[in-house]
């Protein structure tokens, strides 16, 4: 078949893979009787045309629209389960919103153990401007994953729409910082209690004497967790309930509205008379001292703070105490609980799992003498 003319090839190359789902490379070298290299540069055309979808080691029809829609997905799926494996070991697609700040040690627990494991992870990236949450997971079950870490750009509360969209995948998940709106959806999950992390810097700050503990936010996914546990320290406290609470939004950091929002938050605190805050993340932190320092203030005497991630708040001028979610540890956790199930003869019970932020303390909330910070280890609630 090597004499074969390339609408021919192209012709037998839909044909075999309209009656298998997917194959790879391979196994269609092999059928056609021609290199792989040949394969290659057909499939290429192929796509080209927006007849096939290329993925990592082989092919699959493209839907009428080029792009493997829910039926191909659940056949690529089955057929490269069945098909003899290129790599051993599971193939995990992990999706974040974002390689910075917050998910570079999460994904780092998540190769931990998935190394330990045998496991192999390809990564897919949406964003929080412009979410392509289910195109990103559609393109990681296409390139062959075979199990799913699921942390969208849609916010801290999966809605049922999107759970429905990922089962409809046909492949096992994990929500990775992220839980059903739903709160009595039968989903596995692996969270940071960031309500938990909140409530343990309010208390911190109660027991330095402070009767008023204002909020500031920057509009991110973590942000309405932290409201409710902020509230609920507020409330079972009995701290006074007129301090400041205000979302900022996602200005440019650095920008004049970004100016504008610190500079509020700062003059609604002084003239409520609230001297402590806790802010989310580190960036605001780090920008509300210096917005203070810039009047003539001080942190911790005029404003003390507790920052809110703890990614670079030892760093400031004043080193932040800081709310430490246990992020590494919680890829960690994740991606067992996805391996498990993937390995289980019999699907395992349902698993939902909560691990407690650690309160680092530093100097800026006033309670630090030499500087050193002090933890509590993290608690698992599940």
């Amino acid at each position: 078949m090597a004499d074969l003319l390339v609408a021919q090839r192209h012709e037998l190359l839909l044909r075999e893979l309209a009656a298998h789902g997917a194959l790879r490379i391979v196994e269609l070298a092999a059928r056609l009787e021609v290199s792989s290299a040949t394969v290659r540069r057909d499939l290429a055309e192929l796509a080209e045309a927006g007849k096939v979808v290329r993925v990592r080691g082989g092919a699959m029809l493209a839907s009428r629209r080029g792009v493997p829609n829910r039926v191909h997905l659940r056949q690529r799926t089955r057929a490269l389960r069945a098909a003899p494996a290129a790599e051993a070991g599971p193939v995990l697609g992990l999706l974040v919103p974002s390689m910075r700040y917050h998910y570079p040690r999460l994904v780092a627990g998540v190769r931990s153990v998935a190394a330990r494991r045998g496991a192999r992870v390809i990564i897919g990236l949406t964003d929080y401007a412009e979410p392509r949450d289910m195109d990103r997971i559609d393109d990681l079950v296409a390139s062959g994953a075979t199990g799913l870490l699921v942390t969208t750009a849609e916010g801290h509360r999966t809605p049922a729409a999107t759970l429905d969209r990922l089962r409809d995948t046909g492949v096992p998940f994990v929500l990775v910082e992220r839980e059903p709106q739903d709160p009595y959806a039968s989903c596995e999950f692996a969270v940071s209690d960031h309500r938990q992390g909140a409530y343990a810097a309010v208390r911190h700050f109660g027991a330095l004497g402070h009767d008023r503990v204002g909020l500031y936010t920057n509009g991110g996914p973590t942000a309405a967790p932290v409201r409710e546990g902020h509230a609920a320290a507020v409330r079972s406290l009995g701290l006074d309930p007129s301090a400041p609470v205000v979302d900022g939004g996602r200005p440019v950091l650095g920008s004049a509205e970004a100016a504008r929002h610190y500079d509020g938050f700062i003059e609604r605190c002084l003239a409520g008379g609230t001297r402590a805050a806790l802010v989310h993340s580190d960036h605001d932190a780090i920008e509300l001292a210096r917005r203070l320092r810039l009047r003539g203030l001080r942190t911790p005497d005029d404003l003390a703070l507790i920052a809110y991630d703890d990614e670079i708040a030892a760093l400031a001028e004043v080193p932040l105490t800081a709310v430490a979610p246990p992020k590494h540890e919680l890829g960690e956790l994740a991606t067992g609980l996805l391996l498990d199930r993937l390995g289980a003869t019999e699907p395992p019970a349902v698993r939902q799992v909560a691990l407690q932020p650690r309160l680092v303390v530093r100097a800026s909330c006033g309670a630090a003498r030499d500087g050193s910070p002090s933890h509590e280890p993290p608690a698992t609630r599940s």
